[in-house]
């Protein structure tokens, strides 16, 4: 199975980036990786929030096909414990899927033309996070998981 991250916008911060390429380097030692980062639209200050979100949503989309499995990484999504992260993601290699996408939204989160298609959502937090932060937490839960997978000492429980 392959797992693609897909992104609006460069990681902002040095401290995440680096954070960042070090649990991005851990992972590739599990399962195939990939992070794909779209160009942070320009020019906005005159589209409200919501234009903003429909102008990424036609960006996301060119990425979708071919996806056997697309989750939102949204605050309306399901909560796991890092073990039930480690499950959902062994549930999704049993089930044999070739590619599985998580998405990040950008700064004002996903359009309605995103939440129209029904995906799934998973959320990371009853917290609110930067829309940069959730790319090192996201990526850190996952290496957790693999490793949880692997029945690895990294999580203690």
């Amino acid at each position: 199975m392959k797992i693609t991250l897909l992104l609006i916008g460069k990681t902002e911060f040095n401290y995440i980036a680096e954070g960042f390429k070090i649990y991005e380097s851990r992972l590739k030692h599990y399962i195939l990786f990939e992070t794909i980062y779209i160009p942070a639209l320009k020019n906005t200050k005159n589209l409200s929030f919501s234009q903003q979100n429909d102008k990424e949503a036609d960006l996301l989309l060119k990425h979708f096909e071919g996806k056997d499995l697309i989750v939102l990484l949204d605050e309306k999504g399901n909560e796991y414990s890092s073990i039930e992260f480690a499950q959902y993601i062994q549930k999704n290699l049993n089930k044999g899927l070739k590619n599985v996408l998580f998405v990040g939204g950008g700064a004002f989160g996903f359009s309605e033309i995103i939440y129209k298609l029904n995906l799934p959502k998973l959320s990371l937090s009853k917290m609110t996070f930067s829309h940069q932060m959730i790319r090192l937490i996201f990526i850190e839960q996952l290496y957790r998981a693999m490793t949880i997978i692997k029945n690895e000492p990294y999580h203690h429980q």
